[in-house]
């Protein structure tokens, strides 16, 4: 994979036009049909300033490299991180505790299974 998950990329497998539309619906996670219409109303109110703004965008922009997601719920989780990095280090985090947790009981269970049949097996021998 090339790129970073956290850069703005246009989108050119989903464009109708250019993928400026596409880049900012995968980079925000909003519906893609609300960006084109919140892109026409904003063409509409400025009088056509966004239109500038937006073939410059399609010119700088890099392309979005093919593979940069392995699956829907990976895309999902970049586009939170990209929303709100703290929140999704949190998550993170709260993951890996619960999983701690749950090794740590199964630890637990495994063990005191263990030490009992092997107190039992010890008297068994005496």
């Amino acid at each position: 994979m090339s790129g970073s998950r956290t850069q703005f990329y246009l989108d050119k497998q989903n464009a109708k036009f250019k993928g400026v539309c596409s880049g900012i619906a995968d980079y925000t996670g909003v519906d893609i049909t609300l960006i084109r219409v919140a892109m026409v109303v904003l063409a509409v109110a400025t009088s056509g300033w966004v239109i500038l703004g937006y073939f410059a965008t399609a010119w700088l922009a890099p392309k979005k490299p093919t593979g940069l997601y392995e699956t829907p719920d990976d895309a999902k989780f970049w586009q939170g991180v990209r929303s709100n990095p703290k929140r999704s280090t949190a998550e993170v985090r709260s993951k890996f505790r619960d999983i701690d947790r749950r090794l740590a009981d199964i630890e637990t269970h495994y063990t005191s299974r263990n030490s009992n049949s092997l107190a039992a097996e010890i008297d068994s021998l005496r």
